[in-house]
């Protein structure tokens, strides 16, 4: 038996609940793993909510995690037990002390990375490495808007940009959470509760904007961001944490501004077999490197309801963790 969070239908946080699931052996090509730490994503809450329906029900959340190898199936030769291991991607199902999965989704963690860092970072991760390296591919002396950027996947952009030689403008909901952005490597942060936000931000990047925008708050916040990319630039919207993204007329983009609009699925990125596994490499070879990915809340397993409150209220920076 293994102790499993599930929702049974859609809600608020109080509708994850603990159960005990028989757990077969691993089929032929999966993998089992027993959970050390699982990732608490936004994606979970907007499958907790009912903004995306659930695969079925009751259905166990989460799409990230890691843990230890402790059974293989009879085709899988590239594990064996005791391996640490990492993933991110459908199937859903993290939220459990152990899983069966394909071995095809599992990542084996390098030396000198620690499943805890390792299991909290694979999917912001991946995100970031789609979007600094796939929606742009980002270079030495760009200039980079990024919304939210003392949250956990801002933190990691803003890092991993950074290294890249790219400059960063941050913006963030308070003035604490400002230190968190500077902490991460943005050269400026903005308080994107300011009215004149859009227009400081065009004139720190040479007075010109940005080459590429990340928003992941959503609602009315990517209309304004729209307009703060310079010509021939790219505005990746990722995310609605405030809310629905109203319709944007492909008027907005051009030809006076002669921009780019992309909204990239991280599950989309990571269930291509090919990039999944090409950024999940060079994501490992940045955290051996420097790349940091601050855990800013933990939680134990048992208190995934919290923390997805928590998560959805704001109260959190830096990624959120359930243990086992």
């Amino acid at each position: 038996m293994s102790v499993a969070i599930v929702i049974s239908q859609p809600g608020g946080p109080d509708v994850l609940k603990a159960i005990e699931i028989a757990l077969s052996e691993p089929g032929p090509d999966d993998v089992q793993i027993q959970h050390e730490v699982i990732g608490v994503n936004f994606v979970d809450i907007y499958f907790r909510s009912g903004l995306y329906p659930l695969p079925s029900s009751p259905a166990v959340p989460g799409f990230e995690g890691g843990g230890r190898v402790i059974a293989v199936g009879e085709n899988v030769r590239a594990f064996t037990r005791g391996d640490r291991v990492a993933y991110t991607g459908n199937p859903m199902g993290a939220y459990t002390e152990r899983r069966n999965i394909p071995a095809s989704r599992l990542i084996k963690i390098p030396e000198g990375i620690t499943i805890r860092t390792a299991g909290s970072t694979m999917l912001r991760g991946l995100t970031a490495h789609m979007l600094l390296h796939k929606v742009r591919n980002v270079k030495a002396g760009d200039w980079l808007l990024v919304h939210s950027a003392a949250g956990g996947l801002g933190q990691i952009v803003t890092r991993w940009a950074t290294l890249k030689g790219a400059r960063v403008i941050g913006t963030t909901g308070s003035v604490a959470k400002m230190k968190i952005a500077q902490a991460a490597g943005a050269a400026e942060v903005l308080l994107h509760t300011d009215a004149a936000w859009a227009e400081s931000v065009r004139e720190i990047a040479d007075g010109r904007g940005v080459h590429l925008a990340i928003d992941g708050i959503g609602g009315p916040m990517l209309a304004a961001t729209l307009g703060v990319v310079r010509p021939f630039g790219t505005v990746a919207s990722l995310g609605q944490a405030a809310g629905p993204v109203p319709p944007v007329r492909v008027e907005e983009l051009g030809f006076a501004r002669s921009i780019a609009l992309m909204r990239p699925s991280s599950m989309a990125y990571a269930d291509d077999a090919e990039l999944y596994r090409q950024g999940a490499s060079d994501l490992m070879a940045a955290l051996q490197n420097g790349l940091e990915n601050p855990i800013g809340a933990d939680y134990s397993l048992m208190e995934a309801a919290k923390a997805h409150a928590d998560l959805e209220a704001g109260r959190t920076t830096g990624s959120v963790i359930l243990t086992v």
